[in-house]
C-alpha cells in the first residue's frame, strides 16, 4: 500500500502589494458603525478553483496579483494604515503602503483536498500564511491575500481583511472588481463609495431610541475556553431542512432557511451547554442595512453597513416543553430583526457615538449568528471559472459566533454549512440534539390495489 502523502505549502516571502498608480494621499475617517471596538479585528474568506484547459498559458498568481494592484487605484484606503485619532476613534492614513500578498504553491491537487475544504478549511494555516504583525490593528497592513497553486492546475485564493474597512458584502465587492479587472475590464462594474460620514452621529441626529439589548445581554457572562474548541460542520440540505420544517405546526408561515437554521442551533447550543433555566441567553443576527440607511448606501458602499438586533429569552422558556421550541425560538429571532427599520440605524449609530462604540457582548450565554452564504464569494471568477467553495474559512473559529456558509456536496446539493465550535462534551450533546431536528420522520406506506403512496405519518 502506497504512502498517504504529507500536505505541504511552499511560500514566497511575502510582498507589499500597492496600487499600480499614484492615489490620493489623505487621511479618511470612519463611520460610528465602522470602529466599534467589536470590529477591531480580521476576518477571513477563502475559494478554490479548478483547472481550467483554456486557461493554461496564463498564471492565476501572476494574473490575480496585477488585478489587486489595479483595484487598489479604485480602493485606495485598503493599501493604507490605521492610525488613531481624537476620542480613540480610529482613521485610515491613504499612504499607499499596500497590502500583503504571498505566493505559494502546494502539493495536493483539489481531488486530495476532498471535504477538507469546506469549513472550518483543515488547512487554513497554510493557506493562508499568518505574516508577522498582520493581525494587529493598527501600522500593519489592512488585507492580506495568498494565491496558493494546486499540482492539478487549479489554485486557491485566501484573505483576510481588518473588519474596520469592511464587512462581508464589502469584501465580496471589492473582490469582484478584481475578478473583471483580471479578465480584462478597465474599471469594476461597481464604483467603490467612502461616503463614511453617512453613518455618524453627526450625520443621523437621534429621532427614536431603541433597546439595543446585544450590547448588555445578562445572563451567564462566563467565557468558553478557547482552547478546549473541538470543531463540526453541519450541513443543511433539501433533506435537512424538510426534516426541520416537519417539526413546526402545519399552519406556521413559511420561514425563512436563515432563521431555521439559527432556531435550531441555538436550541441544540442552549441545551447542549445545560444552562439553569432561569440564565438569559441571547442569539444576536448580523443585519445588513445598506438599504435601511442614506440612498448612497446602497450602491458601491463598502464600509460596515451591518447592526445586530438580539432575540433574548430564559433558557427554560426557549427549551418549554409545551408547544413547538423551534417556532417560538423562529418567532423570537423573526421578532428581533423586524426592528430594524432606518430609526433604528440612526439609534444604532447615536448609541456608538455616545457610548464610545463598545463591543457586542462575547459570553457563554449569547452567540453572534452572520450569513455568509448569500454574499457572493461562491460566484467569484478571476477567469478560471466559479470556485468549487467560495466563503468563510474558519467559520470564525469561536464558540460564541456562528457563519452560515454555502457549500455544494460531493451529490450536488446546494446547502448551508455551518461550523461549530464547543467544548468535547457539550459538542457531544449538541450533535444529538441535532439529529432530532435533521432526521426526518417516519412515512407511512399504503398499500393500495394496482397503486402506492406514500402519505406523512400523522
Amino acid at each position: 500500500m502506497a504512502a498517504k502523502k504529507s500536505f505541504v505549502v511552499w511560500h514566497k516571502e511575502p510582498e507589499l502589494l500597492g496600487p499600480a498608480k499614484p492615489t490620493p494621499q489623505e487621511i479618511k475617517e470612519l463611520s460610528d458603525i465602522d470602529d466599534q471596538k467589536g470590529l477591531r479585528f480580521h476576518f477571513c474568506m477563502i475559494m478554490f478553483y479548478r483547472a481550467n484547459p483554456l486557461m493554461k498559458a496564463k498564471d492565476p498568481v501572476k494574473a490575480i496579483r496585477d488585478a489587486l494592484a489595479e483595484a487598489l487605484v479604485w480602493y485606495y484606503p485598503l493599501a493604507g494604515r490605521l492610525i488613531h485619532g481624537p476620542r480613540d476613534k480610529l482613521m485610515v492614513d491613504c499612504c499607499a503602503q499596500g497590502i500583503s500578498f504571498i505566493e505559494a504553491d502546494c502539493n495536493f491537487s483539489l481531488e486530495d483536498l476532498g471535504d477538507a475544504i469546506k469549513p472550518p478549511c483543515l488547512y487554513s494555516k497554510e493557506f493562508l500564511y499568518e505574516v508577522p504583525g498582520s493581525y494587529e490593528i493598527l501600522g500593519c497592513p489592512l488585507m492580506v491575500v495568498q494565491v496558493t497553486r494546486l499540482i492539478c492546475g487549479g489554485f486557491v485564493v485566501a484573505i483576510h481583511v481588518n473588519h474596520v474597512l469592511a464587512d462581508g458584502l464589502g469584501l465580496s465587492q471589492f473582490v469582484k472588481a478584481v475578478g473583471e479587472l483580471a479578465q480584462g475590464a478597465s474599471s469594476p462594474s461597481t464604483k467603490p463609495v467612502w461616503k463614511r460620514e453617512l453613518l455618524t452621529a453627526k450625520h443621523l441626529p437621534l429621532q427614536k431610541t431603541y433597546d439595543h439589548t446585544e450590547y448588555g445581554i445578562v445572563g451567564h457572562n462566563s467565557t468558553i475556553d478557547p482552547h478546549n474548541l473541538v470543531s463540526r460542520s453541519f450541513f443543511f440540505g433539501p433533506k435537512e431542512m424538510k426534516a426541520m420544517r416537519q417539526k413546526l405546526p402545519p399552519q406556521t408561515k413559511p420561514t425563512s432557511k436563515f432563521d431555521m437554521i439559527t432556531a435550531c442551533i441555538w436550541i441544540c447550543r442552549t441545551r447542549a451547554l445545560e444552562f439553569d433555566g432561569d440564565e438569559t441567553v441571547g442569539v444576536i443576527c448580523a443585519i445588513n442595512v445598506r438599504d435601511k440607511g442614506p440612498p448612497e448606501l446602497r450602491d458601491g458602499y463598502y464600509g460596515n453597513a451591518v447592526v445586530f438586533p438580539a432575540a433574548v429569552v430564559k433558557a427554560g422558556r426557549l427549551l418549554c416543553l409545551f408547544g413547538s421550541p423551534l417556532e417560538y425560538a423562529v418567532e423570537l429571532i423573526e421578532k428581533a430583526k423586524s426592528r430594524v427599520s432606518e430609526e433604528y440605524v440612526r439609534s444604532k449609530v447615536n448609541f456608538m457615538d455616545s457610548k464610545g462604540r463598545p463591543p457586542l457582548l462575547r459570553s457563554r450565554s449569547s452567540i453572534i449568528v452572520t450569513d455568509l452564504s448569500r454574499i457572493g464569494f461562491d460566484e467569484m471568477d478571476f477567469g478560471w471559472g466559479k470556485p468549487v467553495y467560495g466563503g468563510t474559512m474558519d467559520g470564525s473559529a469561536s464558540a460564541t459566533a456562528i457563519t452560515h456558509a454555502r457549500y455544494r456536496n460531493s451529490d450536488g446539493e446546494d446547502a448551508v454549512v455551518v461550523p461549530v465550535f464547543l467544548p468535547a462534551a457539550a459538542m457531544k450533546k449538541f450533535e444529538e440534539e441535532m439529529k432530532k431536528f435533521t432526521a426526518l420522520e417516519p412515512c407511512e406506506v399504503i398499500e393500495i390495489p394496482s397503486k402506492s403512496f406514500l402519505k406523512p405519518a400523522l
